[in-house]
Order: structure tokens, then sequence, then C-alpha cells
């Protein structure tokens, strides 16, 4: 059984006082575990915390005097061998992109159940991250997100033929079909076979993705937008 040294040492940060009580046995009930301070309100936390230096601490978003994701920030700075795990009733996933990106290592719904949150705690105590499994494909789509504009940037523009190019700088800055057929002298409906070919090599399926390939590969400048006159898409 683990020596009263080895166990969790766990702070509980919320402005309600029966949940803090509620919190405070069931951690207790642990093996591993102890609650070492309370706090009613951010302002106190941050105290607590520095004064008492718990392993985890558990910290509402929501509170009185100081909120809960400028409290974390302190404690992330001051109290760096403290593991924060936010226990809120938030599901929106800004506040869960918030509260990670302020040096939270775990995030969790207050409608989650006992076993969930004493695997939370051992879990970023461990040194890991801990997101409610209702919120966590919110991470994943960021990623894959991220993974998809790495992508679209490093394209090269070397598989487009010169027309392919010409046509790609045109839509652009602006210029519809009708008018780049005009510009190079060939029908409105090979110009959409040029755009459906770009689309397909490059994966650009929206103006804005060509704008911002353009701009990241070098092929379009501030003054290449302004620099000719024509009919531009609205």
């Amino acid at each position: 059984m683990p020596t009263r040294r080895q166990k969790i040492r766990v702070m509980i940060a919320d402005d309600h006082a029966i949940l803090r009580a509620g919190l405070r046995m069931l951690v207790d009930a642990q093996a591993d575990m102890e609650v070492v301070s309370e706090a009613p309100d951010g302002e106190q936390a941050i105290q607590t915390a520095r004064q008492t230096k718990p392993d985890v601490a558990l910290l509402d978003i929501t509170m009185p005097r100081v909120g809960g994701l400028k409290a974390l920030q302190e404690m992330a700075r001051d109290c760096r061998e403290t593991r924060v795990l936010v226990l809120t009733m938030h599901d929106d996933p800004a506040y869960l992109r918030s509260a990670l990106a302020a040096g939270a290592s775990g995030y969790l719904l207050k409608r989650a159940v006992d076993s969930e949150l004493i695997a939370a705690i051992r879990a970023v105590h461990r040194g890991g991250i801990f997101v409610d499994p209702r919120l966590a494909s919110i991470l994943v789509q960021d990623v894959l997100e991220k993974k998809s504009e790495k992508a679209r940037s490093a394209r090269p523009v070397n598989i487009l033929s010169k027309r392919e190019l010409q046509v790609l700088r045109l839509v652009a800055r602006g210029y519809t079909s009708a008018a780049i057929a005009k510009q190079i002298f060939v029908g409105v409906k090979t110009i959409e076979t040029y755009r459906s070919r770009i689309a397909e090599k490059l994966g650009l399926r929206t103006r804005s993705d060509v704008v911002r390939f353009a701009v990241q590969a070098g092929l379009l400048t501030a003054e290449s937008m302004e620099s000719e006159p024509g009919s531009r898409a609205k």
C-alpha cells in the first residue's frame, strides 16, 4: 500500500462547497491520493497552489474574483510542478482549446463518472494529457485540419502545365472564367477544364483555397492583385 509521501497530492478549486466536499471524499477514498488543499475562487486557487504545491490541481473555469483560465495561466507560470486538470461544465470547444493553450494537462466535464475523474488525475500526474472522451474528436479534427493545410502548402507548382499555372494565377486574382477565356483567347469551357484539372491536381476546391495556395507558393502578391484591370469574380 502506498505510503503518505507516495500519494498524489490533490488541490480542489471550485466555488461550490458541496461539490468540493464530494470531490474530497472521492479523492481521499483512493489509496494513492489525498486532498491537501481547497480553494473557493480563482485568486485563492493561485495562492493555495503556490503554498501547498499540489501534484494535481482540479480547477473549475467559471469562478469568482479571478476566472479559472486566468488562474490556470498564473499556476502554469508559478507552479511548474503542478499539473492542472480542468473540471468544468463547459463543453464548448473554445474552452477546451483555451484551457490547453493556457497550460492545462487535462480537461474533463463535470458530468463525467467518478472512474473517469480518478483515471484523469492519475494520467496527468504521470505526465500525460487527458481529454474528456466526449471532446476528444475535436482535437483529432484540429490535427487533421493542420495536416491538410500543411499538405496544401507543400504541393509543388511544377505539376501544373504552363497554361494551368496561368489560369491559376488569374483565378487567384479574381478573374471570372469568361474574363480569363477572353484574355488568353480560348473558350469558356476550356477554362473550366483547366480549373477542374487544377482542382484535381492540387486539391483546391474554392477560390479561397486557390488564393491561399498562390500566396504560399509565391505566385500572388498584393501588387499583382491590383495590377491588371478586368472582369473580376464578385
